[in-house]
């Protein structure tokens, strides 16, 4: 035993780079120092070498990641003060250091041998009895794998982009077994472990997921010159070309809601900063009929993952020819934002609207993400003369009539969503369905007959978990992201709608303001509609409601339109546009109106949002009597 542990020492190889690992500490390549990346206790990002084929269990035990995520783990431990400390007590010298070398030696002779063999052994000074050790160390086992599993993962293979589909299936099907192949030596790994420690093989076998959540194909891309801005560096990073998902796909991040608005500013950035290739990652999609590029730091890659369940990927032939209309910068040095920016703020540069987001603890929430980009949507929608609109937009059927499009404008937690969601806990004998047109933002515009008409910017929703029917997020888990599951404001981000469907013209045939604050009564039924303009614009423009905790404000609060995102920042620009879209709406016969969802109102939040539902299905059951 003693001459087999000793040639395992002997001829170990040096550790093998294939993972990085965001921890505590983190070379700052922009400034050439040591900085402090976030608190201790905060999740990390683990980023695994999508391009290597996992074979054997020296790649892991071997890994950088490997000896890292011991570091981090025990940094934990030690805040704590947890006594599994106690486990580390074999591998310190005699002024108390750990040996992290020993230990590594440790793991790999106990995947491969008894626990109670290495001990007899004496190779390592382990004055534990092995009843005792076995016990201190099955709780460190449990630990470290549940920490691990806790660690957001990505896999990334940077691989040639192939227009072919039959070559893009089979590159996604290679990572896809990388990952496999990654996921089961993780599992193994743990297995043969605690087989060895205890003696004993487990009753009932958990295929716990343990690789990696996300898996990226990424490739460096050539740009034609005229859509390239000044700053190079944009076009040295990886973009991603394809996205595999592990499901169910669950992240924790360090802030769970949204505060303030993004400012407006009048300055040039681009050629301040500069984006390092091994730090940043870009994600072209299409909001609504927009060309976006966000660039994502890899602290915050889980954000970025969060954007393919939200909006259309645009495709190399589209972002490398084309000029983007939006690009976001998000996790970008603090130094480079003034004390009124440092939660995001808005410029224009080159004919390019941008968004730029600091890396900051406070930031690290998909609200900041997504809104962002939807404010530079609707930016841009004013500027050419459309009316961005906060609001979920739906084709309602009763009955098996004919439809109704439903327009609902609101703010956050007004209750658009939950509405439409409610139509699904009616009884089946009203035979009332839709389809979700827009579910967040959108624009209005006229056509050439004169008709409203609304296009969509997302092809999912980011939604509360705890205003929705219950069992409807788990009924859709094996294609949804879940942020935050166990805190308030949990959300989940669910495709739900084809890029075809919300980015063509659909005409709009009712728009109703959805009031959550107010309770229904004889006075204040769940639908009504204006018969006077003014009062109308005054509802909509005034963007009352009650707030739901999905960002910093608290009680009875007012946006105006209800659209905090860009139609505060240019209200001017916008006022002049949204008085011209309600006289034309009136003129052309579209109903305006009001819905009360009671959903900012205590007891409420579910039978408010069903009542609502209800009483919407019967108003255009009630018009489809009158045809």
């Amino acid at each position: 035993m003693r001459s087999a542990l000793n040639c395992w020492k002997i001829n170990r190889d040096q550790p093998h780079d294939v993972f990085e690992f965001c921890n505590d500490l983190e070379y700052d390549k922009r400034g050439g120092k040591m900085m402090e990346s976030r608190n201790i206790n905060l999740e990390r990002t683990a980023l695994i070498k999508g391009d290597l084929k996992f074979t054997n269990f020296g790649q892991l035990i071997k890994s950088t990641l490997f000896r890292k995520l011991i570091k981090t783990f025990i940094d934990e431990l030690t805040v704590k003060k947890s006594y599994l400390l106690k486990t580390l007590e074999p591998f310190q010298n005699e002024e108390g250091e750990f040996k992290e070398g020993a230990f590594i030696d440790f793991i790999y002779l106990l995947n491969i041998n008894s626990l109670e063999e290495i001990i007899c052994s004496g190779y390592f000074d382990i004055q534990f009895t092995y009843e005792e050790y076995s016990q201190l160390f099955l709780g460190f086992l449990e630990g470290i794998y549940n920490y691990w599993r806790s660690i957001q993962r990505f896999m990334i293979k940077t691989d040639v982009y192939s227009a072919d589909e039959n070559t893009k299936r089979s590159k996604a099907y290679s990572l896809a077994s990388n990952n496999d192949a990654f996921k089961k030596m993780v599992l193994d790994l743990y297995r043969n472990i605690h087989f060895n420690v205890t003696g004993k093989s487990v009753s009932i076998y958990r295929q716990l997921p343990s690789g990696a959540q996300v898996a990226f194909l990424t490739d460096n891309f050539e740009f034609d010159r005229e859509v390239k801005s000044k700053n190079d560096s944009l076009y040295k990073v990886p973009y991603v070309w394809e996205a595999i998902f592990e499901p169910p796909v669950i992240f924790y991040t360090q802030s769970s809601k949204r505060d303030g608005v993004f400012p407006v500013k009048d300055k040039r950035i681009l050629q301040k900063f500069y984006l390092d290739s091994d730090e940043w990652f870009a994600i072209p999609v299409k909001v609504g009929r927009l060309l976006s590029i966000v660039y994502v730091q890899k602290e915050y890659l889980a954000l970025g993952a969060g954007l393919f369940n939200l909006f259309e990927m645009a495709t190399p032939e589209e972002f490398t020819k084309q000029k983007p209309d939006a690009v976001v910068f998000f996790g970008l040095d603090k130094s480079l934002f003034e004390e009124d920016e440092m939660l995001g703020f808005v410029t224009k540069e080159e004919d390019v609207y941008y968004g730029l987001i600091p890396d900051s603890a406070g930031i690290d929430y998909f609200g900041y993400m997504k809104k962002i980009m939807l404010t530079l949507h609707n930016i841009i929608q004013i500027e050419k003369k459309a009316m961005p609109v906060h609001g979920a937009f739906a084709k309602i059927r009763v009955g098996g009539k004919k439809s109704a499009n439903i327009m609902l404008i609101g703010d956050s937690g007004a209750g658009k969503s939950e509405t439409l969601e409610a139509i699904n806990k009616l009884p089946k004998s009203l035979a009332c369905d839709f389809d979700i047109l827009i579910d967040d933002m959108g624009s209005l515009h006229f056509n050439k007959e004169g008709e409203l008409m609304a296009v969509g910017t997302e092809i999912g929703a980011f939604v509360r978990l705890d205003d929705l029917q219950p069992g409807y997020a788990y009924s859709t888990m094996d294609r949804s992201i879940f942020m935050n599951p166990n805190i308030v404001n949990a959300r989940v981000i669910v495709p739900q709608m084809s890029y075809e469907e919300i980015s063509k013209s659909t005409r709009v045939d009712f728009v109703f303001y959805i009031n959550n604050y107010e309770e229904i009564s004889e006075s204040t039924p769940p639908i009504e509609l204006f018969a006077d303009l003014d009062k109308a614009y005054s509802v909509f423009s005034e963007g009352k409601r009650m707030a739901k905790g999905t960002t910093g404000e608290v009680g009875i609060t007012t946006t105006y339109f209800a659209n905090p995102f860009g139609a505060v920042q240019l209200k001017e620009e916008h006022e002049k546009i949204a008085k011209n879209t309600f006289k034309k709406m009136t003129e052309v016969g579209v109903g305006v109106g009001m819905i009360r969802t009671q959903l900012g109102i205590p007891g409420y939040e579910q039978s408010g949002p069903f009542d609502a539902a209800q009483a919407l299905i019967q108003f255009i059951d009630e018009l489809n009597k009158l045809d």
